[in-house]
């Protein structure tokens, strides 16, 4: 069965495939951004795209992977294949034991 045209409107996205409005709306989701411990040695950055990247101290690229949000609580899968979460409380990312404020 195919579907029409616009529905083939697809981007491959970690490993999936998503639509156009899922990507659209994982571009829109208020936590993409800059997150940062108090002393700035670990920043997490989440991508628009639903990709992540962790710096730790000098080391820029630490981690990378994808993230998804639901709600206020995230999912990370690195992408050598360890798994996170965490919690965003009161505009508060709460991760590993690390507490991370928008930068």
């Amino acid at each position: 069965m195919h579907k029409p045209l616009a529905t083939l409107a697809a981007i491959a996205l970690f490993g999936q495939v998503a639509t156009a409005e899922e990507t659209d709306a994982a571009t829109d989701h208020p936590y993409v951004g800059m997150w940062v411990t108090e002393d700035g040695r670990i920043r997490h950055e989440l991508l628009p795209n639903g990709r992540y990247v962790e710096a730790r101290g000098t080391r820029e690229r630490a981690y990378e992977g994808r993230y998804e949000v639901t709600r206020n609580y995230i999912e990370y899968w690195d992408d050598t294949g360890f798994t996170a979460d965490g919690d965003f409380i009161d505009g508060v990312l709460h991760h590993a034991g690390m507490i991370l404020y928008r930068r």
